[in-house]
């Protein structure tokens, strides 16, 4: 991972990638809001069915490929492969963000 992501993001890469559901949850807010799939998830208790769901379904692996980003949001577009047809798809990933906290996630 070659890029300059904000570091909560590049830690969210990370546990992503070696599928550790209690690191990813680490990096949202407590009433952090993921809408993925038409579906949106609200709080950590949600986020973290949502995660693991997503892990089971789809045993992918993230490989960012550009960022834009401005104080409060970055943009990432994210090649993700894994068990699901078209793989690899290359979706954008809208975080909102405060410090070291993800408060939003929208995958487009």
């Amino acid at each position: 991972m070659s890029l300059e992501l904000p570091s909560v993001i590049r830690k969210y890469v990370e546990a992503s990638n070696q599928h550790d559901v209690e690191s990813i949850l680490t990096c949202f807010s407590d009433d952090a809001v993921v809408r993925d799939e038409g579906n949106e998830f609200r709080g950590k208790e949600m986020i973290r069915r949502w995660i693991v769901e997503t892990i089971d379904k789809y045993k992918f692996h993230f490989e960012p490929a550009s960022v834009k980003k401005d104080k409060a949001e970055a943009v990432v577009a994210i090649e993700i492969s894994g068990t699901f047809p078209g793989s690899p798809v290359t979706p954008d990933y809208h975080f909102t963000l405060d410090k070291e906290e993800i408060l939003a996630l929208a995958i487009n």
